[in-house]
Parts: structure tokens; C-alpha cells; sequence
């Protein structure tokens, strides 16, 4: 396993529409575990093969199986689960919708406001071509839909109603 350099913006790559993947060989099985492990040296919940460089529909998300697990002080401790999902695609959507703040390791440095549907469902194939059907919600359910748009060469400031650059939060020395 390796770590792969996370392209960013204006990388003409993160604009292009990724190929569905037709070989479960070696080659993606390196792919699949470079991600994951990128993804958590990073730090992020989620990466498309886009953002290694990559135009193939291949997505990792990791996050709490519990998703109020992730406001809890000790969250480190906590498991998450490891979703694998090749060729995604969503198939249902809730017709609820909520808007809240993302960010992207593509796009270092800024936020924006996005509208995201509040439950989904993927199909897709694990990493060895069988197939899986996914049904997320809430924040699950945004990390899913922000990756598969990668695959498309969409990116959240795409979709943002406002966009922003936070402000360094300064800690004080006692």
C-alpha cells in the first residue's frame, strides 16, 4: 500500500467523467487499498479515484457506524465502517433534502453550503465485482452522494448555495 498524491484544483482531471471499472485484478485491488489508506493519512471520510489521479468509478468512504458517534469526545475510539463501492450508482433518492457545510480534500481551504438528498440508495459492486445495494441517510447519505459526484467531474463548489474560506481557529497559550 501507498499513499497517492491527492490532486486539487484546477486539475483538468477532477473535471472529467470517470470509466466504469470491467477488471477486478490486481491493478484496482492496489488502487482500492492505496485509497483507503490515503484517505485516512489524509485526514477524510471519503475519496474517488479521481482525486489520485484515477478516472475509474472507484470510491472508499469510511465513517462511525453510528453517525452520533462522531460528536461523542472519545469518536477516535469508536468504529467506523469501511465502504468499498465500485462503478456507484445511485438509484433512489428521498425527496427530503437538507443543506449543510462539506469540504473537500480536492479543494483544501474552503467550505461551502450544499443541498444533499437526506436518504439514497447505492448500487454498486464490492472491490471483488460482486454486486452490493447500499441504503444511506444523513450525513452517510452526503459523504456517497459528494464522491459519486467526483466520478462525474462534479465538485461541491458546483453545487454550494455559498462558499467560504474558514478562519483558522488560534488556540490560547496558558
Amino acid at each position: 500500500m501507498a499513499i497517492r498524491e491527492i490532486i486539487t484544483v484546477p486539475n483538468p482531471v477532477l473535471r472529467r467523467k470517470a470509466q466504469k471499472v470491467t477488471r477486478f485484478d490486481d491493478k484496482l485491488q492496489t488502487l482500492i487499498d492505496d485509497m483507503v489508506e490515503t484517505m485516512r493519512q489524509a485526514p477524510g471520510v471519503g475519496l474517488a479515484a479521481p482525486q489520485v489521479g484515477v478516472l475509474e468509478q472507484v470510491i472508499v468512504v469510511e465513517y462511525f457506524e453510528k453517525e452520533e458517534d462522531e460528536e461523542r469526545e472519545d469518536a477516535e475510539n469508536l468504529p467506523k465502517r469501511l465502504y468499498v463501492v465500485v462503478n456507484p450508482e445511485i438509484t433512489r433518492t428521498s425527496t427530503e433534502t437538507v443543506t449543510a457545510p462539506e469540504g473537500c480534500l480536492s479543494i483544501p481551504g474552503y467550505m461551502g453550503e450544499v443541498e444533499r438528498f437526506q436518504a439514497i440508495t447505492v448500487k454498486g459492486q464490492n472491490r471483488h465485482g460482486q454486486p452490493i445495494t447500499l441504503k444511506l441517510k444523513d450525513w452517510t447519505a452526503r459523504i456517497f452522494q459528494h464522491e459519486i459526484d467526483h466520478l462525474n467531474g462534479v465538485l461541491f463548489t458546483d453545487r454550494a448555495s455559498k462558499i467560504w474560506k474558514p478562519e483558522a481557529v488560534v488556540e490560547d497559550k496558558v
